[in-house]
């Protein structure tokens, strides 16, 4: 029998709405900090490699492979409780990265790192098991006609808050940080956080029934992973992820030792990727609703070729790496990431049927996570294997970056053909949203700003 949908009153929805954007923002305040740039450019400061920057970037997607065992507990427990206790243990975790920096005195430079590998291991570990009850609570919470309206605020608010986190970063820092200026970001972080929960606990909580709570029959796994619509996504996600796993952290890398650019000024560039993000409200508005997620996503791939063609001409010394075609690469990639996270989530949301819902959204985050997560590892051995041998050809001089956005790609080429195969019924062709964007959305606006007699 069909798990019957949850009855929303407008009230409880925009209350729940509401409070779930803000605690994206504050949550993108706090994360931002801790596995984003501002951690990647304190881990160089430690000596790190490619390597562990590659283990850095893809701890946090490795760990929700627990999510797995810890499905089971969710009925029992309840979808807010067991999201509450995973995000209150995690900023318990932050708050122990701000004594790191201050260990300096006394700590040399590789146990620092190895105490921040640690720490970073709990967060992402506590993250990886709570989070299996974000995305079955919203869909629950919100209905199916709202839930492009809710992605897109989600994303934007998550983009608003990175940006003005990389903004406090990059003026925190300056030109060349000691290991204190690390601390009181790590130490923003953890307060960020605290606020961030205040928010989550405000989001209205969705009744278990009994019957479920105490349920024990088994989980038909292989049932699950051989739905034809999920299969597909499950391809798609796969291969993006592999994409665009460890891409951010590489181009910090490539910032930082290739052009020459200080810790400050790498953030300042680097936080343009979430105004890119945050436009993302502005371009898609109400189509993602209205067009569904498919066009989008053949979109935003199209656009991220040239995106790598762009990289592999400036790694390659094609292109200058002047200031305005990095900023503008960098827009880019915000923009077009957000708006294949949204199409992506939405997509799972429409596809995956009511009855196992829980699990079925466990083996989406655990495939697309692990498969972020083992890419920048992937990738980072890759940089480091390559090494310092270069060669040209084509006009380009073929260096580890070169060979590296080459590769990526590859991949998103590949990732372009699958997503032309997934199944969304009610989705609108690529052409209909083209159409959209820059014909009728230009004449509505003129329509509105033309004056009247």
């Amino acid at each position: 029998m069909a798990e019957p949908k949850p009855t929303i009153e407008p009230m409880p929805l925009r209350t729940g709405m509401s409070n779930a954007w803000r605690f994206a923002a504050f949550n993108g305040l706090s994360f931002q900090i801790v596995l984003g740039s501002p951690m990647i450019l304190y881990a160089k400061t430690l000596n790190a490699n490619a390597t562990v920057l590659g283990i850095i970037a893809g701890m946090m997607p490795l760990m929700v492979i627990f999510q797995i065992p810890a499905a089971q507990y969710i009925n029992r427990i309840g979808y807010k409780r067991f999201v509450l206790a995973g995000w209150g243990t995690r900023t318990l975790f932050t708050f122990g990265m701000v004594l790191v920096p201050l260990a300096t005195p006394f700590l040399d430079g590789t146990t620092r790192l190895v105490l921040l590998l640690a720490l970073l291991f709990g967060f992402n570990l506590v993250r990886g098991i709570s989070s299996c009850a974000w995305l079955p609570w919203i869909t629950h919470l919100i209905p199916e006609n709202y839930r492009g309206r809710y992605v897109s605020g989600d994303a934007a608010m998550a983009n608003l808050g990175s940006f003005l986190t990389i903004i406090v970063s990059a003026a925190c820092l300056g030109e060349r940080p000691h290991p204190w200026q690390f601390a009181v970001i790590f130490a923003f972080s953890a307060l960020m956080g605290v606020v961030s929960l205040m928010y989550l606990n405000r989001v209205p909580d969705v009744p278990i029934s009994e019957e479920i709570r105490s349920s024990s029959q088994p989980v038909p796994w292989l049932d699950i992973l051989r739905h034809p619509p999920f299969q597909r996504l499950l391809r798609f996600v796969m291969v993006w992820s592999l994409a665009y796993g460890g891409f951010t952290t590489f181009i910090v890398s490539f910032l930082k030792s290739e052009t020459g650019l200080t810790e400050a000024r790498v953030l300042f560039v680097t936080s343009v990727a979430f105004l890119g993000g945050l436009s993302s409200l502005w371009l898609l508005g109400h189509r993602l609703d209205h067009v569904g997620s498919k066009p989008i996503l053949s979109l935003s791939l199209c656009v991220w070729l040239l995106i790598l063609a762009g990289w592999i001409a400036v790694a390659g010394g094609g292109l200058t790496a002047h200031l305005p075609l990095i900023l503008t690469l960098q827009f880019l990639m915000g923009l077009f990431a957000a708006l294949v996270g949204m199409a992506n989530n939405r997509l799972a949301m429409a596809i995956i049927p009511a009855m196992g819902r829980n699990h079925f959204f466990v083996i989406y985050s655990v495939f697309a996570s692990v498969s972020l997560g083992l890419a920048p590892i992937l990738w980072g051995l890759i940089i480091d294997l390559i090494g310092q041998r270069q060669g040209w050809f084509l006009g380009l001089n073929w260096n580890h970056y070169t060979i590296f956005f080459a590769l990526v790609l590859l991949v998103f080429g590949v990732a372009l053909v699958l997503a032309r195969k997934l199944h969304e019924p009610k989705a609108a062709s690529l052409e209909a949203l083209l159409t959209d964007i820059m014909i009728e959305s230009p004449q509505r606006l003129w329509l509105r700003l033309w004056p009247r007699d």
